[in-house]
């Protein structure tokens, strides 16, 4: 068993989206450390990040700048998107 070597990291972060994290590490049982090396090793076993990221398209652009701007929205619950799945699966 190798005895792992730590050392401090400065990063700047996005105030929100650490806090938002953190509660969900909390719930895990573990630090942010943690998760941060867990994320690093996962990265050096992908060679690569261990998620797809992609560039959307221009059609995708257009959809996200359209919703940020509240056009072509809509109100729905999950319960009528599933009403309406169960529904389309019957006709």
């Amino acid at each position: 068993m190798s005895i792992s070597v730590k050392e401090t990291t400065s990063i700047k972060l996005d105030v929100e989206v650490k806090a938002k994290a953190k509660e969900i590490f909390k719930e895990l049982g573990i630090t942010m450390g943690e998760a941060v090396n867990i994320f690093l090793s996962q990265v050096a076993l992908h060679k690569g990040l261990p998620f797809e990221v992609k560039i959307p398209n221009e059609e995708t652009k257009k959809a996200i700048k359209e919703a940020r701007r509240g056009i072509n929205m809509e109100d729905t619950s999950l319960e009528q998107m599933i009403a309406e799945r169960e529904n389309s699966k019957s006709a």
